[in-house]
């Protein structure tokens, strides 16, 4: 999976600092860079490390759809992408990211996705946004806003 900005650079930008301290908008930019990182690499290991022991996930529920369902822990919420690339054919995946905001402890990264899934070879692409927040270096909040119905007719044989 590939991950660039809407002009096709990639989404890493320089962390501010106060006085030789990361702030927490830079701290907090650093551990989401990490996650696009790991995310990108399939590196669930690492995932596992940047989620929270607990994490208030949300994705809206989707039955027809088998990697989407609830999920609370860390090695939970890490195996959600390990599962997303089993249903999915990988040289199809992309996401493209055209905002990248961050505020404290808050980061809102808004973009458009695509993919392929495996057992339909159906399609499915639409916009996305992604509400992280990150407390004491790790992502203790995912919510994930996307197209469910497209994702949900790409699964559907």
């Amino acid at each position: 999976m590939s991950v660039t900005s809407a002009g096709g650079t990639p989404v890493v930008a320089p962390a501010g600092s106060v006085g030789g301290v990361p702030s927490a908008s830079a701290a907090t930019r650093a551990v989401v860079e990490e996650f696009i990182a790991a995310r990108v690499a399939g590196d669930t290991g690492r995932l596992v490390e940047l989620f929270a022991d607990r994490v208030d996930w949300m994705l809206a529920p989707n039955p027809t759809v088998p990697w989407i369902r609830p999920r609370s822990t860390a090695a939970e919420c890490a195996a959600q992408f390990t599962e997303l690339a089993e249903h999915t054919v990988a040289e199809d995946a992309r996401a493209s990211v055209d905002v990248f905001l961050v505020d404290g402890a808050d980061a809102v990264l808004m973009g458009h996705l695509s993919g392929t899934v495996r057992t339909t070879g159906k399609s499915f692409e639409g916009p996305f946004a992604l509400r992280l927040t990150v407390e004491g270096g790790r992502i203790t909040r995912h919510h994930l806003y996307e197209d469910g119905l497209a994702i949900a007719r790409a699964c559907a044989a």
